[in-house]
């Protein structure tokens, strides 16, 4: 059964990739004789136009993280069958749709975020609201992924070796290819090679250190990477990390077709579980599984800076994150196999999905330790890469807000506040301060926030399609799902702890949730207003 699930889900995103991914790009005017920002605006740092494999090797790695895997694992509680059909539709219809756009608005406006879309399309207010949700919400991002990488390097230090080698391959790529002539095929095999070669040194020689030395050298390593021209870092060590995520994408495919496990999880276990009831939390906890608002800051954020021409927008934007719905379903396998004992063994999604994938791997005869390292370090390397792209997005951000833009002649005003060091200094030590000082408080939040976020970006995309005379109902029932979905979730969330708060409650999230609640009705009723004008 588990071979059909990966089979089916696999055709269906190839065939939606070639039909309703053309049609989107047809429907809206991708038009690949327009110059990009990455050519018109230029400049070495952010601006760096990339080969369609190297970015599209940056963008997946980037939206990726650990939301495809957990995601699924956690919303597998309602059965297997409402989280396939979800997640398939949901990366085909509504994630893919809302990358795509974003991507596509954002290119349009100079390469900057969402947050300039809403200014251009809606009003300078809703903008500043954005742009302060957004940041915060990558500061979230920033504090948690932080801890999980600091995790990961104390308890394996293998791990943690092999992805410190990376980052000097990483460097040494990125010079040789934008300083010499040779083929990107060439440069790849040899990239590729070495990348291996510092997987088996870690296993060698594993570095042992505390958490306070990798909270140290992780703060700096993010404040250099947001500041430090994409072409020399970014794109590079994204681009080879890509590899690393492909190859444990195709081992579990293949160790799935070897090993072909069974099903043990129910197809539908019932419309309220320990999860909550299944509508609305269903599509709050997948998540980046099928459609995720951080995607939106990926794509209008690092991304829309490199995309060489319009042509590579589809592959990019729509089919980065169709490559996401395949990860999601392998991951949703590694939760259908296990009986309910299993399950209850591991103590987090990503240890489910390890056991998984190794174990479908050791059907075509890797061992399971060298496998539970080489997944081990695929995730941390998805999470890393989510956390430095995070920390450059949260710079954009927060140099957006402090920063104007000349009407006449376009350029950009900056402030001492909006420059890039103090931008990036400032970032990084809300992240790390918010990791350091206890994230978990606010974490559960974030489900919430994430899909409230890609609810704003579809309502965003909807207006500046609708001012530009295009078509944008494959916008409209996405967005007012997302709005439905995060509005429910926000409720719940606030009645779950306003019952439970001389016990168990938690004030903090009340009040966030509740903040969140008035700003989504704020934006959407502003919006659709527009919208009807």
């Amino acid at each position: 059964m588990a071979i059909v699930i990966l089979l089916v889900g696999v055709v269906l995103l190839i065939i939606g990739y070639v039909t309703y991914g053309s049609w989107l790009a047809k429907e809206w005017g991708i038009d690949p004789s327009r110059p990009t920002p990455a050519h018109e605006l230029a400049d070495g740092v952010d601006y760096v136009p990339a080969r369609k494999a190297v970015l599209l090797g940056h963008h997946f790695a980037s939206i990726a993280g650990a939301g495809p895997i957990t995601g699924p694992i956690l919303a597998s509680v309602f059965g297997w069958v409402p989280v396939f059909i979800w997640v398939v539709l949901g990366s085909l219809f509504f994630g893919g749709v809302h990358d795509f756009g974003s991507l596509l608005a954002s290119i349009r406006h100079r390469g900057q975020s969402i947050g300039a879309v809403i200014q251009s399309s809606v009003g300078q207010t809703e903008k500043k609201l954005f742009d302060i949700f957004s940041w915060l919400t990558l500061i979230l991002v920033v504090a948690a992924f932080a801890n999980i990488i600091v995790s990961t390097f104390v308890s394996n230090g293998a791990v943690a070796t092999t992805s410190l080698l990376f980052i000097i391959l990483a460097v040494a790529f990125g010079l040789i290819n934008q300083r010499t002539n040779l083929p990107l095929w060439l440069t790849t095999i040899f990239g590729v090679s070495i990348l291996f070669l510092c997987i088996w040194l870690g296993i060698l020689f594993p570095i042992s250190a505390s958490a306070g030395v990798w909270w140290a050298v992780i703060l700096v390593y993010i404040y250099i990477a947001s500041v430090a021209p994409v072409w020399i870092l970014l794109q590079p060590r994204d681009y080879l990390n890509s590899f690393l995520l492909y190859a444990m994408m195709l081992g579990a495919i293949i160790g799935v077709f070897i090993y072909r496990p069974s099903v043990q999880l129910p197809a539908i276990t019932g419309f309220k579980t320990s999860g909550g009831f299944l509508f609305p939390m269903l599509f709050v906890t997948v998540a980046c599984g099928a459609i995720s608002g951080f995607h939106s800051l990926v794509s209008s954020g690092t991304t829309s800076k490199q995309l060489n021409t319009e042509r590579d927008a589809k592959l990019i934007g729509y089919g980065s994150m169709l490559i996401e719905g395949a990860l999601a379903v392998v991951a949703l396998i590694t939760a259908a196999f296990l009986t309910q004992a299993e399950f209850s063994e591991f103590a987090s999604p990503t240890l489910v999905f390890a056991n998984g994938v190794v174990t479908f791997m050791t059907a075509f005869g890797l061992p399971y330790d060298i496998g539970q390292t080489f997944v081990a370090l695929a995730v941390s390397a998805f999470a890393l890469t989510s956390l430095d792209t995070a920390t450059r997005i949260g710079r954009f951000v927060f140099q957006e807000f402090f920063s104007s833009i000349d009407e006449k002649t376009g350029q950009i005003k900056r402030t001492p506040i909006s420059n890039m060091y103090v931008a990036t200094a400032i970032t990084v030590a809300f992240g790390g301060a918010l990791g350091l000082t206890g994230y978990a408080k606010v974490w559960p939040i974030f489900g919430s926030a994430n899909q409230l976020l890609a609810a704003l970006a579809l309502l965003a995309v909807a207006v500046w399609l609708k001012k530009q005379g295009k078509n944008n109902k494959m916008i409209i029932l996405p967005m007012i799902f997302m709005f439905t979905v995060t509005i429910l979730a926000l409720l719940l969330l606030i009645y779950n702890n306003a019952i439970t708060l001389s016990t168990t409650g938690n004030p903090i999230l009340m009040v966030i949730a509740s903040a969140l609640l008035v700003l989504a009705i704020i934006l959407a009723s502003r919006a659709s207003k527009r919208l009807r004008e």
